[in-house]
Formats: structure tokens, sequence, C-alpha cells
């Protein structure tokens, strides 16, 4: 399945190999984050849902630790990094820079949000990659059900990325929360947290 993927012209190679499965759980690199997460980091084999009014909040530097430590740590090949319909053009010389090995990290362009969906549940359920991250719009319940047994089948940690605006709506993404910065001050509302603790972090990203 993700041979598919990669022979797709509109999927976007840094390098190309195989992967490893996934750690249990990634630690935030933010104690105070941490305390609020089943197991003290970000759950993997699971859907976790981002809500963001704007981009570019710090939605991926979120993440970071965690991406690093999923490929540094993974016993055997190096698992893929996977990002769907991105709103900005990753910088890879900034990312290897951190950490990522490029060799393992794809952005797949789709040309609609159905193929964007398409292609991270195959994705997520491939086996071969320690994360998926889904930039989406919108997003029905029926497809985000299908994310999620997509990530518990392959193991991977899928996080998808959407407008803040969905947040009364029903999800049954594990872990839901909404980011806000002021200044240097990113604010995390943990909004369901199963097996955590919900409520506000104030993190300082600089």
């Amino acid at each position: 399945m993700l041979a598919g993927l990669l022979a797709d012209a509109r999927v976007w190679k840094l390098k190309g190999a195989s992967a490893a499965p996934p750690r249990p759980v990634w630690p935030t690199g933010r104690p105070a984050l941490d305390a609020h997460l089943p197991g003290g980091g970000w759950p993997t084999a699971t859907l976790v849902e981002v809500l963001i009014a704007d981009h570019g909040l710090g939605e991926v530097q979120l993440f970071l630790p965690a991406l690093i430590a999923s490929q540094r740590e993974a016993l055997g090949q190096t698992p893929w990094l996977v990002w769907i319909a991105p709103p900005h053009e990753p910088y890879a010389p900034a990312l290897a820079q951190q950490g990522v090995d490029l060799r393992r990290f794809l952005v797949v362009r789709p040309a609609s949000a159905i193929e964007a969906l398409w292609a991270a549940e195959q994705a997520l359920s491939s086996g071969a990659c320690a994360a998926v991250f889904l930039w989406l719009k919108g997003g029905d319940e029926r497809w985000l059900r299908r994310l999620k047994l997509a990530a518990e089948e392959g193991g991977a940690l899928g996080v998808l990325v959407r407008p803040d605006r969905h947040r009364f709506e029903s999800s049954p993404a594990s872990l839901r929360f909404s980011m806000s910065r002021e200044d240097g001050t990113l604010r995390v509302e943990l909004l369901k947290v199963r097996g955590g603790r919900p409520g506000s972090i104030d993190l300082d990203l600089r």
C-alpha cells in the first residue's frame, strides 16, 4: 500500500526506504504537557486531533521531539514520517538540522480531500509509518473513524489538523486539543484525553 503512495506522481519523496514498529508513547519534551497525557506522552496507534484557528501556531513544533525520537529509537529500519496536504511546503534543511531523517520523509499533495483521506488511511494502516500528519478543512465522523482504525492497525501516530470550528463536533479521536498563541506562549487546551487529564497548559516555545 505504501508502495502505491511512493509511485504516485503527487508524492514528493525526500528519499526512500522501509520502517519499524513505533514506540507505545513518545514524550513531548514538555513535562507540563506529558503530565496530562496518558502514559506521559503522545499516544501511538491512534488518532490525535489538533484544532487551530490558523496555521503556523506551532502545531508541528509541538510534535517535533516525538517525530525525531520515533526515528532515532526505532529497532531496525527507520520508519516513515508522512505529511499529507500541509498548508506550506516543509523546509527540508531545517527539519534535517533538527534531526529528522529525510530519507524516510514523504510529503503527499493530493488533488482533493477524498484523496487526502485515502492517502492517510493507506499510510496509517501500512505498518511502515511512525507518524502520519493530515491537514484537512473538513471530514466527517465516518472518515475520522476509518483513520483511527487504520492507525490502530498500523501502529502509527495519526495527527489530524483541522480548523477550530470543528471543536463542537463529535470525533472518535482518542486525544483532541485546541491551540492558540500569544507572543511566545502557546496555550494547549485538552478537550478530550482518553486515560489522561483534560485542562489547559501554557507552553513557552521561544
